[in-house]
């Protein structure tokens, strides 16, 4: 039994942020109901390819991208633009105990499943909107899209090589970090809620912006400049004031070098058979460095060409350098360390026979994450939910799906 397992959630959201949320909850064994659009679903079931395959090697529905955040959901489909499919979401919000959603500010009011509104039936509910710019604001009322907010937020600004490198521009992160981060702190904010309503019985509002976690998680950076006011910079893979910290190229890749101090680029430069730099006036601290750093690089570039990745790794392992390689994800899942720490899994699933999917990192000694279910095929679960829920008999759930509301 996980240990949110005595807790009922009602997932209103698509794409990612709130997804992400919801799987995160559901990992940690709450019940969450997903509920999407008739024949269609969450956007994300069309966003590919790529698509699992069956057994057979053929695509099927079933997007890499959907698969990633919905594990441990049950779906129904619902059309909340109706009274009826309205009706249907009421009575389950009388059954859960927590709803998250991410429409855009004030949509649902027109529906009635809006927070005010569900409040009435559920007076401990707790109610999680996820919007791009919050419930408040000149902004409210725009749609919030990750890449957007990545330059909005100033993550852009300081991503991506510094001015002075020929072809050099703002760059996104490889991965839609601004959603994956506002899902986490939801999920935080969510389980805040619960213990506050355990101890008063008291439900509450939620209002997570992806602008307002876009500027948090920029941590020191924002920092740095509220505390200076001078404004960051891009400065690629490399730090401003640690000299050598970044990546560099080998014979056959690239590894990534972090000496953090005098004696680690001493052990760093002897590995590479250029003791001699370790010396060198211009090199021997590291405010030094950082002042002569443009000399420095190009030195220890030709060193690293030398040698392969892996030649790179083993000495500087052996050296005490802090070092790492940059892997492909091939690379990656076949990691001794990935593999000894189970991040790859598998899971049987109705259509595709199996799924493989990559591990919740929550390791829990007492309460341990589990996947106890594929992401859902759309629709899957609406008749097992409305009989269990909602105690509707089989011509009833027939007759609503005749009229189109599920």
């Amino acid at each position: 039994m996980g240990a949110l397992s005595h807790i009922r959630v009602l997932d209103l959201s698509r794409v990612l942020a709130g997804p992400w949320c919801t799987q995160n909850l559901a990992d940690l064994g709450a019940d969450v109901i997903k509920v999407e659009r008739p024949k269609i679903g969450d956007d994300t079931r069309h966003w590919g390819p790529p698509f699992v395959k069956d057994a057979n090697g053929q695509d099927t529905e079933e997007s890499a991208y959907f698969i990633c955040i919905n594990r441990n959901k049950r779906s129904i489909t619902v059309d909340i633009s109706k009274p009826e499919g309205q009706n249907i979401i009421r009575e389950l919000v009388a059954e859960s105990d927590v709803v998250v959603e991410n429409y855009k500010v004030g949509d649902l009011v027109k529906y009635g499943l809006d927070y005010a509104s569900l409040k009435q039936i559920k007076p401990n509910l707790i109610y999680c909107s996820i919007t791009g710019f919050g419930q408040s604001g000149p902004y409210a009322h725009r749609p919030g899209y990750d890449f957007i907010i990545q330059g909005m937020g100033g993550f852009m600004s300081v991503t991506g090589e510094a001015d002075d490198f020929e072809g050099a521009s703002p760059q996104k992160a490889g991965v839609a970090i601004c959603d994956i981060f506002t899902g986490m702190y939801a999920t935080t904010a969510i389980l805040a809620a619960v213990v506050h309503r355990d101890h008063t019985g008291e439900g509450q509002y939620i209002d997570m912006s992806l602008l307002d976690t876009q500027i948090a998680v920029m941590a020191n950076v924002s920092s740095a400049y509220l505390t200076s006011k001078e404004v960051p910079k891009r400065w690629g893979n490399a730090s401003p004031i640690i000299v050598p910290y970044q990546t560099f190229p080998t014979s056959d890749g690239w590894i990534i070098v972090g000496a953090g101090n005098d004696g680690q680029f001493r052990h760093f430069v002897t590995a590479g058979g250029e003791a001699h730099l370790a010396d060198n006036p211009l090199y021997l601290t590291n405010p030094q460095r950082v002042l002569h750093r443009k000399q420095l690089i190009p030195l220890l570039e030709q060193m690293t060409r030398k040698k392969t990745k892996g030649e790179w790794i083993a000495l500087l392992e052996q050296a005490n350098v802090p070092c790492g390689p940059i892997n492909n994800f091939k690379e990656v899942f076949e990691n001794e360390q990935v593999i000894h720490r189970g991040v790859q899994i598998e899971v049987p699933h109705p259509t595709t026979g199996h799924m493989k999917l990559v591990a919740s990192p929550m390791r829990l000694s007492k309460t341990p994450t589990e996947v106890r279910m594929a992401p859902p095929t759309l629709g899957q679960h609406t008749h097992e939910i409305l009989h269990e829920r909602l105690k509707l008999d089989p011509k009833a759930i027939d007759e609503l799906r005749n009229k189109g509301i599920i």
